[in-house]
């Protein structure tokens, strides 16, 4: 029986060469489906909410994928997570429609960028590996009127990195909130989707506005320019973290005639093919043929 796993994890990013696998490098999905390869003893093909790059973290990541194991969910959840590293934690697994896919059902994200703004470094308060420190001060006041000019649906050009794998830049943020948190200044951005790098591109254009290199107005007039150029520098990976997915599983649409038989056919791997797991195929993962495995990078 073909079943739809839902998987929430968290983890530092620090050390990991983001979440997309790459040969021969640490990756998020790499270490995450040799955990669940043990576990589950099948090959995984796991669908990721989001390609988060090199030094992003995540507080509440979305995967998902497809298994005909029939062990119960706390029981994945236990052994999965005692095969996963120190800077790695999976926080809930679940079964879900077989229709659900963390990346096109997802409603929105937030992500949350952090910047330690004074001139002591944040090894004090033990955040160097999870904030940006900019030790010149800002204005959290001009960034969060700048900031208010990109709510809302438009091309967002001017923030899309070189990498960027869209056919179009059009994209909606729902808000943006900028405070003050301590010794940091925070922003908080929501939207349906991102394209690649764009909130650092952003929150690199909202600290020359806040050190006062820029003035508040220039905000509307990079976003209209859609040119990459005409926009800040890249803030670091380590300040940016992709706190949630939004989510309505009520509204899946309902699984195919041809998608609940394959699921009815489907067979969990016996004898030698469970023993071996390890030296099967990636190909020979459990999912439907229109899975779309691939994801968007973020």
């Amino acid at each position: 029986m073909l079943r739809n796993l839902m998987l929430t994890l968290a983890y530092d990013g620090a050390d990991f060469h983001g979440w997309q696998h790459q040969p021969q490098l640490r990756t998020v999905q790499g270490t995450l489906e040799t955990a669940l390869r043990r576990v589950l003893r099948h090959q995984v093909r796991v669908i990721g909410c989001s390609r988060t790059d090199a030094g992003v973290h995540a507080a509440a990541y979305v995967a998902n994928l497809y298994s005909t194991s029939p062990t119960e969910c706390r029981s994945i959840f236990r052994g999965v997570g005692s095969r996963l590293p120190k800077d790695m934690t999976l926080l809930r697994v679940e079964d879900v429609p077989l229709t659900f896919h963390a990346t096109s059902s997802a409603l929105s994200k937030l992500y949350r960028y952090r910047i330690h703004n004074t001139p002591m470094r944040p090894c004090e308060q033990l955040n160097q590996r999870f904030v940006y420190h900019f030790w010149h001060p800002l204005d959290p006041d001009r960034m969060r009127r700048a900031a208010d000019a990109w709510i809302g649906t438009h091309d967002f050009s001017s923030f899309a990195s070189a990498g960027n794998e869209r056919e179009s830049n059009i994209r909606t943020v729902l808000a943006i909130h900028l405070y003050r948190h301590d010794l940091e200044i925070r922003m908080d951005i929501e939207g349906e989707g991102f394209l690649y790098k764009q909130v650092r591109n952003m929150m690199g254009t909202l600290i020359e506005i806040g050190r006062g290199h820029w003035e508040v107005d220039r905000a509307a007039e990079i976003l209209a320019a859609r040119r990459r150029s005409a926009a800040g520098p890249t803030a670091a990976a380590r300040g940016l973290s992709l706190q949630w997915v939004r989510y309505d599983l009520t509204s899946l649409p309902e699984p195919s005639a041809e998608l609940l038989e394959r699921a009815r056919t489907a067979a969990h791997p016996a004898g030698a093919q469970r023993a071996n797991v390890e030296r099967r195929s990636a190909s020979t993962a459990p999912a439907p043929p229109d899975a779309g495995i691939e994801e968007p990078p973020a």
